[in-house]
Parts: C-alpha cells; structure tokens; sequence
C-alpha cells in the first residue's frame, strides 16, 4: 500500500467508526430496544410467581415468548425487505410494549388463557431490531472497513443484554414489584426502538434492487447448511447455561448459574473487540471454519471437570470466538444471499441460533446428570458445527477479504453499493474521514 493510499484510506479506529453519523444512535438505540429480550422471561417469571402463579406456568410463558419472537422473525424480515422498516417495526413495536403494560392490568391471578395469549402476541410482534440494523450498516458505513469494525461491536454487545436485562428485571421487581418491572420492559423497548426507527437511514431504507423487493430464491443449499451449522452453534450456548446451573447446585454456590454465563459473555465481547481492531488473513469462509475449529477446542478443558474458579476463567475461552463466528456467518449470508431479501436472511441466522440454544437447554435439562456429563453437550454442539461447515465449504463461495483498507485496482470511482439504492442525498455531499449516506 502506498503512501497515498495509506493517508487517504478511511480510519477504521474505534474512535472513528462510533463518531460516524448515526453509528453510536444506531448501536446504542438497538441495544435498548433490545433489552426487552433479556428481561421479559425473568419479569414475567418473578410476576406469576409473585401473584400466586406456579413456576411451571411462569416458566412455560417465558419460553412462549421466546420462542413466538424467534419463529416469527424470517417473516418480519421479509415484510420489511418489502415495505421497509418504518412501517413494519413501528406498529410493531406499539403493540409489544402496549401488550406487556397490559398484562399487569389483566392481573397475574387472573384467566391463565387471555395472559397466555396476550404473551404470545407479544411474543409474535416483537419488533425486528438486530436484523434491521444489519441491514442498515451498508448505508449509514458505506466503506467496507469501518462496517466490518462495528459488525464485530453490534455482535459483541449482545451478549450483554443478557447480563444486564435479567439484573436489571430483577432489580426492578425486588426494589418496587414485578408490574414496574414489565412497565419498565415496555418502556426500554419502546425508547430503544425510536431512537432507531426515527434515524435517517432508517426512515429512508430500502430494499436493493436488485429485483422487484422480496423476491428472489433465498434459500440455496449454502445457507441452509450455513444455517444448520450456527444451529450446532447455539446449541452449546444453550447447553452451557444448563451446565452452568448444574454446577451452582453441585457446589451448592448460586451465583455460578449466573456468574458462568456472563464470564462467557465478558468472552464473547473481548473477542470481538480484539477481531475488530486489526485484519484478518482468509477469506470470510476460511475465518468462519478457523474460529468455529478455536470455538470447539476452548470447550474442551471444560471436560475436566475444572473447580468453580478455573470454571469461571475457562468459561471465557470458548467465549472468546462466538463474535468471530456470528461475524463471519452474517458476512457470509451477505454473500449467498439475494440483495433484496438480506433482512429476511439475517433474520434466518438469528432465529437458527436461536433454535438450536432452546434445543440445547431443553436437551441438557433432561440430561442433568452433573457437570462432566453435561459439559460434553457445549462440546458436541461446537463439534457438529464444524462438520457442517466443512461440509459445505464448497457451496459457502470463495468469501471476500475484508481488509479494513481496501482500494480498487484502478483509479476509476467505484461504483454505488447496491445497498444504497436511489436514495435521496440526506447530507452535503461525502468529505474526507466522514460517512454520509448516498
């Protein structure tokens, strides 16, 4: 690289990414709409709980809701690949929080059935927040560098929603009563969803066309089998929280159940702050495979059956690569999938490791026969996920170099990325070290 080239490539510091245009508004707005998904289960358990309610019936309404909002996100995906986001997050959104501020006024006590489907609905319309801002990033960071930087931000990050939202749910109903602590989840939501939706690239995003919006076969035999491998992926992120509750009751030290999980989150957003700060060598695919091979291997001193000390520092290790690989199996979707229909496909990832993490708890909580058997299910699941990458690395492509440097072979100006379609100029045109949208 030249001289040249090297002062006049855009900075793809951190300093520099978050003080893009609309970038810190994007991230932070997503990660408040987002809380939600880590406090409903534990308000809606300590809120039946609290009114008289069994632990079973709580237990079954927070996996409704998991799970309605996780089946439901390919179709909302592609929806807003077809009208945009303002018109589907919007009311989306309206109706989750107005469903949650109504349940303490249905009464925790009251007719099992209309809560039921009051969570379900709920559940069912929870508004599209993580695979909207994926497909947001193209626009509000057209270069290439600085997108991969705060790619590995957005997925690092989200592991802490599910250390403070559960704290922060817990807080509320503990210090007040369960009922603040769901009027408090409908609030977060809905804050963390305007602060986003009403952002420009948000209000002004499009679909590429690329073909009529929505259109296009989504499904080729390389992202069902991408699909099938962060499957295996979430699977020992849900077998892991099992293990982590068995080993709190085997040594009878209650804040392992929480303290393990979050060592691995702590993991997961060091990962991706350490990715995001340099380049890479391989193509997307050769990353995907590397950091899916390091993910297994940081399993397996787990199998020793380590003490709750070595437990805990161990439990970042594995920690360490999920980042990686949720990074690079959304960059890989960019690859496979048709531009007018990317939402849709984020949307696929999500709810797969979704999937798989509710199959790996369910599967470990009928195993629970101690910590070094259960300790095998994270391992296994980790293990399928690398044969099935292996598998299909033919039909992954030849992936693309993401370097956070790069420069076209000639002088000519690059052409536009599709992703910013015609959009109207919302800004004075693009200077130096500065993003607009296109």
């Amino acid at each position: 690289m030249t001289a040249r080239s090297t002062a006049t490539a855009p900075s793809a510091t951190y300093g520099a990414v978050l003080g893009s245009r609309y970038v810190a508004r994007l991230l932070g707005g997503t990660l408040i709409g987002r809380l939600p998904n880590g406090m409903v289960p534990v308000s809606l358990v300590l809120w039946i709980t609290a009114g008289g309610g069994s632990l079973a019936f709580a237990g079954l309404l927070a996996a409704i809701y998991g799970l309605a909002s996780g089946l439901s996100q390919p179709v909302k995906g592609r929806l807003m690949d077809r009208y945009g986001q303002t018109r589907v997050s919007v009311p989306a959104v309206l109706l989750n929080s107005s469903c949650l501020v109504a349940l303490p006024w249905i009464g925790a006590d009251g007719q099992p059935a209309a809560v039921t489907a009051v969570v379900g609905f709920a559940g069912l319309i929870t508004p599209p927040l993580e695979a909207g801002l994926r497909a947001l990033w193209p626009t509000a960071l057209p270069d290439a560098g600085r997108r991969r930087v705060v790619q590995a931000l957005d997925t690092g990050s989200q592991g802490l929603l599910y250390i403070v939202g559960p704290l922060l749910a817990s807080w509320l109903a503990t210090a007040h009563n369960p009922d603040t602590a769901l009027w408090a989840t409908a609030a977060l939501g809905l804050a963390g969803s305007s602060i986003v939706l009403s952002a420009g690239p948000s209000r002004y995003w499009r679909p590429a066309a690329d073909g009529p919006p929505g259109t296009g076969r989504l499904m080729s035999t390389g992202l069902v089998l991408l699909f099938t491998a962060l499957a295996g992926t979430g699977f020992a992120l849900g077998a892991m929280n099992v293990w982590a509750a068995d080993m709190a009751a085997t040594h009878q030290m209650a804040t392992l159940s929480g303290v393990l999980p979050a060592a691995f989150s702590t993991g997961s957003f060091l990962g991706g702050l350490v990715y995001a700060r340099r380049t890479w060598p391989g193509t997307t695919t050769t990353q995907l495979i590397t950091t899916s091979t390091l993910f297994l291997l940081g399993w397996l001193p787990l199998l020793a059956d380590p003490g709750p000390r070595a437990a805990v520092a161990l439990a970042g290790i594995p920690g360490l690569f999920l980042t990686l690989i949720i990074t690079n199996g959304f960059h890989t979707v960019d690859a496979l999938a048709p531009s007018s229909r990317t939402t849709e496909a984020y949307a696929w990832l999500i709810l797969s490791v979704g999937t798989g993490q509710a199959a790996g708890t369910a599967l470990a909580g009928a195993l629970s026969l101690g910590p070094q058997v259960l300790a095998v299910l994270p391992a296994a699941g980790a293990a399928t996920a690398l044969t099935v990458l292996l598998v299909a690395r033919p039909k992954l492509g030849p992936g693309r170099r993401l370097g956070r440097h790069r420069r076209p072979r000639r002088s000519r100006p690059r052409p536009r990325s599709r992703t910013t379609r015609s959009l109207r100029p919302l800004t004075a045109p693009a200077t130096k070290g500065r993003c607009h949208l296109a």
